[in-house]
């Protein structure tokens, strides 16, 4: 099993008793405001999302669950390599853990060879994951509209994109 600590963090796959504290999140609406789906509204939602988390490990994902002080805080990484995705309970919002982990996510993949590119899809009004992205060196490479439809609204989509050769100039210039 894969973990990975940081200054402050501690990312690690993803176990069962995870469901509880990572529902805290994912039944927030704050939280869920820029996620893929509406927020959880039952305990077995999440219990379901964080099995599919750990078949997902079992089957090579580098996806993570976030520990910050020993607390479950969120998840980041590759559920489906190379679209990097990320979740933070706002209780962490503000402190730069998003970018700590999200940063770690990526040197793992492109350490261990699984892509030469990542990606992400971010919502034009979420703008905080928009400077987090390029804060780390992602460049704008799209945008559609009408991409995703949660709870019966429509959003649209920026696409970003980081390789492996801009993250190593990245890395080596001390950015």
């Amino acid at each position: 099993m894969t973990q990975i600590r940081t200054e402050r963090l501690l990312l690690r796959h993803a176990r069962p008793e995870d469901a509880e504290p990572l529902h805290a999140i994912f039944s927030d609406p704050v939280a869920m405001r820029w996620w893929s789906s509406l927020p959880h509204e039952r305990l077995n939602q999440t219990r379901a999302w964080v099995e599919g988390m750990i078949a997902g490990n079992v089957a090579g994902a580098p996806d993570f669950v976030i520990e910050w002080n020993g607390r479950v805080i969120g998840k980041a990484g590759f559920w489906k390599l190379p679209d990097v995705g990320y979740i933070l309970h706002p209780d962490a919002w503000g402190r730069g853990l998003a970018a700590e982990a999200v940063g770690a996510a990526i040197d793992h993949v492109f350490a261990e060879r699984l892509t030469d590119i990542v990606t992400a899809d971010v919502d034009p009004e979420n703008t905080a994951s928009i400077r987090l992205l390029e804060r780390l060196g992602f460049v704008r490479t799209g945008f559609a509209e009408r991409t995703w439809n949660i709870g019966g609204e429509w959003k649209d989509s920026l696409y970003y994109a980081l390789d492996r050769v801009a993250w190593a100039s990245r890395l080596s210039s001390g950015s």
